[in-house]
Order: C-alpha cells, then structure tokens, then sequence
C-alpha cells in the first residue's frame, strides 16, 4: 500500500481493495475525510484508466504553462533543441526576468515526470540558472513550442507488462558526517520479471 499525502489531499493506492476501505474507514473515523474515488488528477498529473492500462500525462499543466508564457497561438516545434545549438555560460546578453527563467525551468523540469523525452533538454536548460542569458530562455522556448505540438504525450503502463516498480525512494536533507553538508539521494530501482 502506498499512502501520499500533500496538503489536505491523500491519495491511497494498493492492488488491495479492503486495504484501501480498512484505511478509508480508519481516517474518517479520525478525521472527516471525503472518498473521491477512482484518482483521476492530481497535483498536475492526469490519469486515466482504461481495459489495457493506465495512462499518465500532464496535459493541462503543459497548457496552462503555454497560456501564463502567452504561447498558445505560437507555432508547434518537431522537436525540443536543435541538435547544432551551443549554450554558453559565458554569454553577456543576460535575459531581463531571471526568476521568471528559473520558474519555467522549474515547471519543465516537474513535467519530467510523465516526459522523459524532456529530461535531457531540461537538464541542460538547468546549468544556466544562475545567470541565464535570452539564448537560454529561447532554447526553453524551443522546448515549450515541442510541448505545443505534444501536450497529451505521457506514459502508459500496460496491465499485461511484465515490468515492476521494484523500489522507489527520495531521501533530501540528508546531513552528512561534522561538516553538516546536506545531500540530494535519489535512488530508483527498476526491475522486471
């Protein structure tokens, strides 16, 4: 069973239904909670359910990023970077709103998590948030017009795969020996049977 809990929404999930009515009956015992049922959203990811599998997508966080960045009428892209593009930190030309860059790099890098297509660009985009220059903010525009012509695109777990969450953890603000240093772990294990 796994448990998730942001703010005042919780979200339960096992391949157990009593499980999950035990744990229902328990929390409304507790606390008034309200039961609405099958997830179909939640904190910007799309879900959806069908014979064959479960979909994710991030359809309408990718759209309202394209309408606070006033790109909706803006022509589609094939693809997110141009292969031959060479982004340098070293570049004076610095972009007027660098906070503004590193909140839409900041929405692109949660949309990693049902477009792993993104990863690589996102990342790259990611070096240059310190002091971002107008090329860094027209290449994460190249990848916001990419978006434009794929926002329905997520992932799809098939009910019939073989494929298994092995282990998933997330451990931040780990300190580490007397210097105190905090450390990002991230660890994800994959494996299939």
């Amino acid at each position: 069973m796994a448990l998730l809990v942001y703010v005042d929404d919780v979200l339960l999930a096992s391949d157990n239904i009593l499980e999950i009515e035990r744990l229902n009956t328990f929390l409304d015992a507790k606390f008034t909670i309200k039961d609405l049922g099958p997830l179909k959203y939640f904190l910007g990811l799309e879900v959806a359910r069908s014979k064959t599998g479960i979909s994710l997508c991030q359809r309408k966080y990718i759209l309202d990023i394209l309408e606070d960045t006033g790109l909706t009428r803006s022509k589609p892209a094939a693809f997110p970077m141009e292969s031959t593009l060479k982004l340098s930190a070293n570049d004076t030309n610095f972009y007027e709103d660098p906070s503004g860059y590193r909140r839409l790099i900041g929405r692109l890098l949660y949309l990693t998590l049902t477009r792993p297509d993104l990863a690589y660009f996102v990342l790259v985009l990611c070096q240059f948030l310190a002091k971002p220059v107008v090329s860094h903010h027209q290449a994460a525009i190249r990848v916001l017009r990419y978006l434009k012509a794929t926002p329905g695109q997520g992932l799809f777990f098939p009910f019939s795969s073989d494929f298994q969450l092995k282990d998933f953890s997330i451990v931040i603000g780990q300190a580490v020996s007397i210097l105190e240093r905090v450390s990002l772990v991230l660890q994800f294990f994959l494996a299939t049977y």
